[in-house]
């Protein structure tokens, strides 16, 4: 008689699915809020919406993942900030719309499941969700032989927002000679890595561990820097003042985020002589010799979030920022006229 064949022979342990859920137990209730219903291990997550603090509630939702920047994390084998990145690129989507991050679901992938990786990996998410005031109800951890190469993983996230529908922030009052006001970054975020890795790993041939003056610490601590969580600060500045529009700055760079936020027949001008470009951007224009208008179409170049204001409204908007210990920029105005954004590089 031929042997017999169990789960863990195919490569799949399911004892190591039961060790993860218990080392992520912690991060998960630390994000916790008022609304949550369930607790982890159900097969669905449950959370209740107050419904005497909106008029006419719509729920906003966002997905996204954290692209080629996952690779940087198999090079350095740091795995507790990626978790936020996958966080922090759905709730800066939903956040556009003017939306409360209400709860957030991740999915991670793998070939052969570690539960200390993967509870570091949920660690960057709960350290995510709790900058953004959302709650880690729910995920999926799924273990897949053979699909995956040694190491690798990927992850996934899933949020949903809240906002009333009067509040909503659609764009939708802009004309033209409205303010672009500018919001920095943290770093590339989580966009632009594929480009990052070739200039910087097969055409430069730099190691991840290279500490580089310029950046002050090594390339992969730079290039592992989590996206910023702009929702608690955009949520108390969308409280005090009227924002038109906003749009977070991410894959496709200025040329393709900033129009979504316009009405038709509504663009803008750009000025870039007043943002601040952080050194790794300087740094891979330089090691790439990247054009300048490709660098505007693919990365964020030191603005994470740009928000649509009227002339009236912008120096308080301004000092209000300011205030939060931030340094906005202005970025340029809107316009009327044919054909799309036009960035001016002084």
């Amino acid at each position: 008689m031929s042997d017999k064949l169990t789960y863990k022979d195919s490569g799949v342990d399911i004892h190591a699915g039961y060790e993860t859920v218990r080392l992520i137990k912690d991060y998960v209730k630390k994000t916790y809020t008022k609304g949550v219903m369930s607790d982890i291990g159900g097969f669905g997550g449950m959370f209740g919406i107050d419904k005497n603090e909106y008029e006419e509630p719509v729920l906003v939702s966002g997905t996204d993942g954290v692209g080629t920047k996952l690779m940087i994390a198999f090079k350095t084998d740091v795995h507790d900030t990626i978790g936020e990145d996958a966080v922090a690129m759905c709730v800066n989507d939903v956040i556009c719309q003017g939306a409360k991050p209400l709860f957030f679901l991740d999915y991670i992938a793998t070939g052969k499941l570690d539960p200390r990786k993967a509870a570091d990996i949920v660690k960057g998410v709960a350290n995510g969700c709790i900058k953004a005031g959302a709650a880690l109800i729910g995920g999926e951890t799924a273990e897949m032989p053979g699909l995956y190469g040694e190491g690798e993983y990927d992850i996934a996230g899933f949020c949903v927002g809240i906002v009333d529908r009067k509040k909503i922030i659609d764009g939708s009052k802009i004309v033209e000679g409205d303010v672009l006001i500018g919001i920095p970054s943290s770093g590339f975020h989580s966009n632009g890595y594929s480009l990052v890795r070739k200039v910087f790993f097969d055409h430069k041939n730099y190691n991840a561990d290279d500490y580089v003056e310029e950046l002050g610490c090594t390339l992969g601590e730079a290039l592992l820097t989590p996206t910023k969580i702009y929702p608690k600060l955009i949520l108390d500045l969308i409280s005090k003042f009227e924002i038109k529009g906003m749009s977070n700055i991410t894959g496709g760079g200025f040329y393709e985020n900033i129009p979504r936020m316009f009405p038709e027949g509504i663009t803008a001008d750009i000025e870039t002589k007043n943002i601040n470009v952080l050194p790794v951007f300087k740094l891979l224009q330089r090691e790439g010799n990247v054009d300048i208008d490709e660098m505007y179409s693919t990365f964020n170049m030191g603005i994470g979030m740009v928000l649509a204001v009227s002339k009236d409204t912008k120096d308080d908007v301004m000092e209000y920022l300011k205030n939060q210990g931030e340094e906005p920029v202005v970025i340029g105005y809107t316009s009327r006229r044919e054909g799309g954004l036009k960035i001016c590089h002084n």
